[in-house]
């Protein structure tokens, strides 16, 4: 890989700036979904081990660089110090005396980073500020690599920079299903809208040999060819540019799947009445809400001849049943073929770990990531300024 690791650092009485995801739900001033401090948890371990003082920089909601007391980190210290199984000092205004005269063993937690509005400004001020307060720069934030701010790019141009535990797990991930696949390659893009989807489509094409195109997107194709899909959530609008994705499909020899039969009804409603009928017969009062089992199978099938799958987004309204049947059962059949090593998995976005651990099939994907629009972009082929920075370090 062409960044350096914890392994490659000597972090002996070494501070360490340590960029984390730490952005967890709360609810009533208790995090209710630790899962993104859990996976930072390996990071400072190691930078402890190995005799360094992990000072950790993270920002926490939208204060739009204004101090707001609902936004302070100050909300995290009770997880992370549960999840770490230590105390974790809280510094709202640091300064490198201060991180010095802590001893060692010590892990600090840094005030919300975008309290200041240098930090999303990428400001050089407040980026050699950052690092007249550390030694080492570690960033383990991939979740926040797309954006160019102070405490993700412009620290890591000032000191000697390396990838976290989780950084380098979601980067070796990422490379295994994109950069240098076993193919073939199957890729699942679901979704609501075309619109928002359209670099990851227009580079996912060039890339996948299957292409499965599911939930409301998958409407606005089958619109486009000229089916009627009803009163369906639709891009009809975006028809010219469904049919462009599909002829340059065509012409890299990459197969695009859609459904084939659809499950529709009435209303979105839980246990709403449905049929399920083929994709061209949808009535012109009923709505498509999930794939049709003939789909699933088509689906599965595309999973069984590939050697590498990449997931993002469902491939109906998997939030309530029955529609959530078609994502069900091609997680559990994707799961499936990973546990057997037949299949190397990758799958991120915010509705598609969702929808996994809803099938029960997370767990047994080699890699979940919860990136979002990282994630996204990654899959889009952008550079992630994050990353860069850790590459020209």
């Amino acid at each position: 890989m062409p960044w350096k690791t914890l392994d490659d650092m000597d972090l002996d009485q070494k501070i360490v700036l340590t960029r984390v995801d730490v952005n967890v739900p709360v609810e009533d001033g208790v995090v209710t979904d630790t899962t993104r401090i859990d996976r930072i948890v390996p990071t400072i371990k190691d930078i402890l081990e190995k005799g360094g003082k992990p000072v950790m920089l993270a920002h926490f909601g939208r204060p739009k660089g204004q101090p707001n007391p609902e936004m302070s980190l100050r909300i995290v210290v009770p997880a992370l110090e549960t999840a770490l199984g230590q105390s974790v000092t809280f510094i709202e205004r640091p300064d490198r005396e201060t991180l010095e005269a802590l001893p060692a063993g010590s892990v600090v937690l840094i005030e919300n980073t975008r309290f200041s509005s240098m930090e999303e400004a990428n400001d050089p001020m407040m980026a050699k500020f950052l690092a007249s307060l550390g030694d080492v720069f570690c960033n383990d934030a991939f979740s926040a690599a797309h954006r160019a701010h102070a405490s993700t790019e412009g620290v890591a141009r000032l000191l000697p920079s390396c990838a976290g535990r989780l950084m380098a797990a979601e980067l070796s991930a990422l490379e295994s299903a994109l950069g240098q696949p076993k193919r073939p390659v199957v890729a699942v893009v679901g979704g609501a809208k075309v619109s928002t989807k359209l670099d990851l489509l227009g580079n996912l094409v060039r890339k996948v040999d299957m292409l499965v195109i599911g939930g409301g997107m998958a409407n606005t194709f089958l619109a486009a060819q000229g089916i009627n899909v009803g009163k369906s959530l639709a891009e009809h609008d975006m028809a010219d540019t469904a049919l462009e994705i599909l002829k340059k499909a065509d012409e890299v020899a990459c197969d695009i799947i859609l459904p084939v039969d659809v499950v529709c009804a009435t209303e979105f409603a839980e246990g709403a009445d449905n049929i399920t009928v083929a994709a061209e017969d949808c009535p012109p009062d009923r709505m498509i809400l999930d794939a049709g089992p003939q789909s699933v199978e088509k689906v599965k099938s595309a999973f069984a001849s590939a050697k590498t799958l990449i997931w993002n987004g469902p491939l109906g309204a998997f939030e309530i049943a029955p529609f959530d049947a078609a994502t069900n059962a091609a997680a559990a059949y994707a799961a499936e073929l990973t546990k057997a090593g037949k299949l190397v998995s990758v799958a991120g976005g915010g509705d598609t770990v969702a929808a996994l651990n809803k099938a029960g099939a997370a767990d047994d994907f080699s890699y979940i990531s919860t990136a979002g629009g990282a994630f996204l972009e990654w899959m889009e082929g952008k550079t992630l300024p994050g990353v860069a920075a850790l590459e020209q370090s």
